[in-house]
């Protein structure tokens, strides 16, 4: 599956518009995190336990966009976006998106 965040694939004619393509995952934070990251807050620099889980969150909602992209017979997910949202405290969707394609 091509993934291109901009409305075409170089090199690639595009035939058909398929639909909006879209996956998402919902993740929460964890007292073990939280404790460290608290510790992290009071030095500072990069919490990285939260930047992994947003990385593999991130990594999960693209998974997902490219099953619901194959499931409509897309060769290609262009004008890829991704948004993100808090479901509650310390709980946030990340959303994948973007139209799916057929390629010449």
């Amino acid at each position: 599956m091509l993934l291109s965040n901009i409305n075409t694939v170089p090199g690639r004619e595009i035939v058909e518009v398929l639909d909006i393509a879209r996956g998402s995952t919902v993740r929460a934070r964890n007292i073990g995190r939280d404790i460290f990251a608290g510790l992290k807050n009071l030095v500072g620099g990069e919490i990285s336990e939260y930047t992994k889980l947003m990385a593999d969150a991130r990594e999960q909602a693209i998974d997902r966009m490219i099953a619901d992209a194959e499931s409509l017979g897309a060769d290609a997910v262009i004008n890829v976006r991704f948004t993100t949202a808090m479901v509650m405290q310390g709980c946030s969707e990340i959303l994948a998106y973007g139209t799916a394609v057929r390629l010449k």
